[in-house]
């Protein structure tokens, strides 16, 4: 299934950082300034995957239908939060153990990497470079790079766009059913890790071709560079 890839797609959120430290920071402050009550980290870890303006609503009301938060309030919301979010970007993440070492394999195999993220890139892009990865990224894709986030197939085709490869020798690698939905809308092959944020399911039940221990462990299901 994977002798044929060229490139990989990463996920970040989740799959090569731990973020959620300093997305509920920022959540905190962006409430604390709104009069309304704090959340929780284990709240907010339900609540990232959808994008920025979703977990904003979420946080807003406290529940993963976020639907019932005012576009007033959310028009007042939303740039408290990035202001507060572009001082917090890199203060408590920190890469998932074997994230560096999977990458740095790729990277001597050759291997061209895109990072694909409903994060917005103006905070991915720092966010690679704080934790010393950015390097190792041909391109980024966030959020706001195409007009349908995943699981939509856009961002993964935009990716192998600007890789120069077909889109069906491309690998996907994420940790939700986003990222698992992208894959199979775009026509390539997912790989997953079990760790990440999937609003509290177990990834195996989105059927992803392959479930990795770490990113350590994707450098081995790669045929020509394994």
């Amino acid at each position: 299934m994977f002798e044929n890839i060229t490139a990989v797609f990463f996920d970040l959120d989740g799959t090569l950082v731990d973020s959620v430290p300093d997305l509920t920071a920022a959540i905190n402050i962006m409430l604390q300034q709104l009069g309304l009550p704090k959340r929780e980290e284990a709240q907010v870890r339900t609540w990232v995957g959808n994008g920025m303006d979703n977990l904003i609503r979420r946080a807003l009301v406290g529940d993963m239908d976020g639907s019932r938060a005012s576009s007033e309030l959310f028009a007042c919301a939303k740039p408290l939060y990035k202001a507060a979010y572009a001082d917090h970007i890199s203060v408590y993440s920190a890469l998932y153990p074997g994230t560096r070492d999977g990458l740095t394999a790729l990277c001597a195999a050759r291997i061209p990497m895109a990072c694909v993220t409903n994060k917005p890139a103006e905070f991915a892009r720092p966010l690679l470079d704080r934790l010393g990865i950015g390097e190792f990224f041909t391109t980024v894709v966030g959020g706001e790079c195409t007009p349908n986030p995943k699981p939509a197939p856009d961002a993964l085709l935009l990716c192998a766009e600007r890789l120069s490869v077909s889109i069906t020798q491309g690998l996907m690698v994420g940790d939700s059913l986003n990222d698992v939905g992208a894959a199979r809308n775009a026509g390539c092959p997912v790989v997953c890790v079990p760790y990440g944020y999937n609003h509290g399911y177990d990834i195996r039940d989105a059927q992803p071709d392959a479930v990795i221990d770490s990113i350590a462990d994707l450098p081995a299901l790669l045929v020509n560079i394994a």
